[in-house]
């Protein structure tokens, strides 16, 4: 990874060279990298469960043994089968208990190196390449751009701006990986699965958020909310990151 970076005109020229903070520099651990998205993704999650009494609200009884016939619960008064489980109508042998602790844990140190090890991943042409990222040759990364690029408000300027820098064939890598979910998971407000492309780090995030928000797999943060999961979605490291000069200060100043 060098040391030094180019800053970039938002006309996609050249503006100057600055050295990257020391948090670039932190080692490359995929290990606990892989670890602390798992952590997020599990904390997540909301409790759920069955209905304790789903399946069990009939009157039965055993016929007993005698009849030639199973001794499955029946409903009073017939011959149709309840409540077990292995009846059309019973109840589930296991089903989820909302009662199950589905959080994990992580030590704080872990998870800021981890946090740290994603981002010095994305000054990584060769792992941000594996990734699956297309860009230009001549961009260094992470790249970098004068603080202008946080007044842009349009879509059309945002794309204007990719184009330039050599950016924005992986916003169409990401259109075209966009596809219908396979299952029931498309019943349930989740009819698409998507590629995430470029993630944009500003200092303040309304502004550029309305420019960049329709483009297809562009998440836009600030430093301060990074976390590991913005850096290296699925536990990937080596995301493609547009960072304006505010924001790289902001990071150089993070206590390590």
């Amino acid at each position: 990874m060098a040391d030094k970076v180019n800053v970039y005109s938002l006309a996609g020229k050249k503006k100057k060279s600055v050295e990257l903070p020391d948090a670039f520099s932190v080692p490359f651990r995929p290990d606990l990298i892989r670890k602390a998205v798992n952590v997020v993704r599990s904390n997540r999650r909301q409790p759920y469960g069955s209905n304790p009494m789903a399946g069990m609200r009939h009157s039965v009884s055993t016929w007993g043994k005698g009849r030639g016939v199973s001794r499955v619960q029946r409903l009073k008064g017939s011959s149709t089968a309840a409540e077990s489980p292995n009846n059309v109508g019973g109840r589930r042998a296991h089903p989820p208990r909302s009662y199950k602790v589905l959080t994990e844990k992580m030590n704080r140190k872990e998870m800021k190196l981890a946090r740290l090890s994603s981002l010095s991943a994305t000054g990584d042409r060769e792992i941000v390449r594996n990734r699956g990222h297309k860009f230009s040759d001549k961009l260094t990364l992470p790249v970098i751009v004068e603080d202008k690029v946080e007044e842009l408000q349009s879509t059309k300027d945002a794309i204007e701006l990719l184009r330039k820098l050599g950016m924005y064939d992986d916003i169409e890598r990401a259109l075209a990986r966009k596809h219908i979910r396979a299952g029931r998971g498309k019943m349930r407000g989740r009819k698409y699965k998507r590629a995430k492309s470029i993630l944009v780090v500003v200092s303040e995030r309304e502004k550029a958020l309305k420019a960049f928000r329709n483009l297809e797999g562009v998440d836009v943060a600030t430093p301060k909310n990074l976390n590991v999961e913005m850096l290296a979605p699925g536990g990937d490291p080596g995301r493609l990151v547009l960072m304006s000069e505010k924001a790289l200060k902001e990071i150089g100043e993070w206590n390590l």
